[in-house]
């Protein structure tokens, strides 16, 4: 649906943020004024954020209250096989190793992320993928492609050929499938939460419950006796 089609339905839809501010999510006050917004959508791009719990309250403080957050980033198992492959080669040709993989945030923090930013009934997934590639040239191509190369702050070494060539044998060795193509994993974090309101539900006071969860099982309680 376009984004016309879209306003038609539900009301103006805007992108407030520059391409570099979509770059560096949280590096900048987020254009939105306090309370002014139905929903905020962020497709992976978060995981670019130096101060993810603070992107996250940025997009909380502009939510009208019981208004939604919806967002996607990758997760910290995406690229392990790449992850460990070039921090191996590289201790073993330069005698250390530089991150070369962004940090991710674990996947299974992202309701307490929500929580932690402010957010009411917050809802966590994830999805792991498997791509696989001829090699690891194809699979850096893509990430460029992607632009999801390293961007990491501070000095960075450029990496040799050597370390290079001992990755790609190394990436080879260890997860290449029958055919000889090399699988990557991505995490994809689903995220879901709410700008806390007075109408949302609340959890039932503890030990107010009227059925044992037993009986709703249909299984015999154990006790421990």
């Amino acid at each position: 649906m376009a984004a016309s089609d879209a306003a038609g339905r539900i009301g103006p839809v805007s992108t407030p943020t520059s391409l570099d501010q979509r770059a560096a999510p949280g590096a900048a006050a987020l254009p939105l004024d306090p309370g002014s917004t139905d929903l905020i959508v962020s497709l992976l791009s978060l995981h670019w954020a130096n101060d993810l719990p603070g992107a996250l309250a940025q997009i909380r403080r502009a939510l009208k209250p019981d208004g939604l957050f919806i967002g996607t980033l990758f997760g910290a198992g995406t690229l392990k096989e790449l992850r460990g492959v070039l921090t191996e080669a590289e201790l073993a040709e330069r005698g250390g190793a530089q991150a070369r993989v962004s940090p991710f945030a674990d996947g299974f923090d992202g309701a307490a992320l929500l929580q932690r930013a402010g957010f009411a009934l917050p809802v966590s997934d994830v999805d792991r993928f498997t791509v696989r590639y001829p090699d690891l040239a194809a699979l850096v191509r893509d990430l460029r492609a992607m632009g999801e190369t390293n961007v990491l702050a501070g000095p960075i070494r450029p990496l040799s050929r050597a370390v290079l060539g001992r990755a790609a044998a190394l990436y080879a060795e260890r997860h290449a499938e029958a055919d000889g193509r090399i699988p990557a994993t991505f995490e994809i974090v689903h995220l879901a939460g709410w700008k806390p309101h007075e109408s949302q539900q609340k959890p039932l006071p503890r030990g107010s419950a009227k059925m044992r969860l037993a009986d709703a099982l249909g299984v015999k309680e154990q006790t421990g006796d």
